[in-house]
């Protein structure tokens, strides 16, 4: 690494910005919500509440405090208890709405639930009650989101994703959420009036797989061994289904698609969600690494990993901020910890937190925002203390400097 473009900041510099970051956490961002037992992980300012995209935060605060590892089960426990008796689970939860208008599952809430319950194994109810909610959401989506008989989920609208802004969502006619006439639709419901929706969606999949999968490990754990094996042999239906219907051979990427069966191409940051899952083996994840992540002119930017290849004509430099079409995004940045290790890229893992940690160390301008610029590593002015920022630089600093 060219310490030049990237200064390794000073240890007294990451004490600092490590104390003003942990005060941050305490005074705002650990707290009662939603009807919680417990203080959950708020997001941010700009992001009041607590939010399905960011259901890992919990967990990933656990893993930095072991202390403190309640916060893990708190935060899945107020996703938990406002479960629908359908199985729909909340795609967000403020002050005075709860919402169920999308999915917006970016990490598969059984995972997550998962490395809560290893973090809170005192609980001996929690598992049960892990198991019976992830049980009841994939119910709900395949008694929902399966109209198309190809055996995947399927995309309703652009915040089903969590990738605000990004082109990827440009054909759709409902970018954000899915309204008739100027009533919000809720999220079991299929447009009619679209082009390409309902569409096939990797990232949405990849969460559908690792759903099933560790629903056998839960299985386990709790000594049913037929219902085990009953999960992991439907996870391997949806990874085959994967391939067959979003994998592109000769471009060794997985694209969206849409209803009528067609691939729209845009090299998306979604990958890593495919990554993160598991969903390809060691091989096949290291090629499509090497041939997309670790080259320079796909994501592996001076500050990775943009949210769209910079290659690819569909990114975009001059979106405004929460732009998943554009930005390194803090939240790609704190799961790649989840996955890079399995795929034995600690080294690339490591790197990039290096690159983080200078451009956090030494912005004078957003503190600890949501995204990054990834060819100068300027901060845009969206969401300052940002939870996957906050949590990131934490983690970062520990493992590399000891701090």
């Amino acid at each position: 690494m060219n310490h030049d473009v990237y200064p390794i900041p000073s240890e007294a510099l990451m004490r600092r910005q490590k104390q003003r970051i942990l005060d941050r956490i305490y005074d705002h961002h650990l707290r009662l919500w939603g009807g919680s037992k417990g203080n959950v992980f708020f997001i941010s300012d700009q992001y009041p509440g607590v939010w399905m995209e960011h259901l890992y935060d919990g967990v990933s605060w656990a893993d930095y405090m072991p202390g403190q590892n309640e916060i893990s089960k708190n935060h899945i426990d107020v996703f938990l208890s406002r479960q629908t008796p359908e199985g729909q689970l909340p795609c967000y939860i403020w002050a005075n709405e709860i919402g169920y208008g999308w999915t917006q599952e970016c990490v598969s809430v059984g995972s997550v639930c998962v490395e809560a319950i290893h973090q809170n194994p005192q609980d001996s109810e929690f598992l049960n009650r892990c198991y019976q909610g992830v049980r009841r959401w994939v119910e709900w989506l395949c008694n929902t989101h399966m109209t198309q008989g190809t055996g995947l989920i399927e995309m309703f609208c652009g915040y089903d994703t969590g990738h605000d802004n990004s082109a990827r969502l440009n054909p759709l006619k409902y970018p954000t959420e899915y309204t008739r006439d100027g009533h919000r639709m809720p999220g079991s419901a299929a447009p009619e009036d679209c082009d390409v929706l309902p569409m096939l969606a990797p990232d949405m999949n990849a969460c559908f797989f690792g759903n099933l999968r560790v629903l056998g490990d839960m299985a386990d754990l709790l000594g049913l061994p037929e219902e085990a094996a009953e999960w992991r042999k439907r996870a391997e239906i949806v990874r085959q289904k994967m391939f067959e219907h979003l994998w592109d051979e000769k471009d060794q990427y997985f694209y969206d698609v849409d209803k009528h069966g067609k691939k729209h191409k845009i090299r998306s940051i979604y990958i890593t969600n495919v990554f993160s899952e598991g969903v390809m083996d060691y091989d096949l994840g290291n090629e499509v690494f090497d041939r997309y992540i670790a080259n320079p002119r796909e994501f592996w930017t001076p500050y990775p990993l943009p949210a769209v290849s910079v290659s690819d004509p569909q990114w975009v430099q001059n979106l405004p901020g929460n732009s998943w079409g554009f930005y390194s995004q803090g939240l790609t940045a704190l799961r790649s910890m989840r996955w890079m290790p399995q795929y034995g890229r600690t080294a690339e893992m490591e790197e990039i937190m290096r690159r983080w940690v200078s451009a956090w160390s030494h912005s004078t301008t957003t503190q600890f925002g949501q995204e990054l610029h990834p060819i100068t590593g300027e901060p845009s002015q969206c969401s300052q203390w940002y939870s996957s920022c906050m949590l990131y630089y934490l983690h970062a600093i520990r493992r590399l400097y000891g701090i």
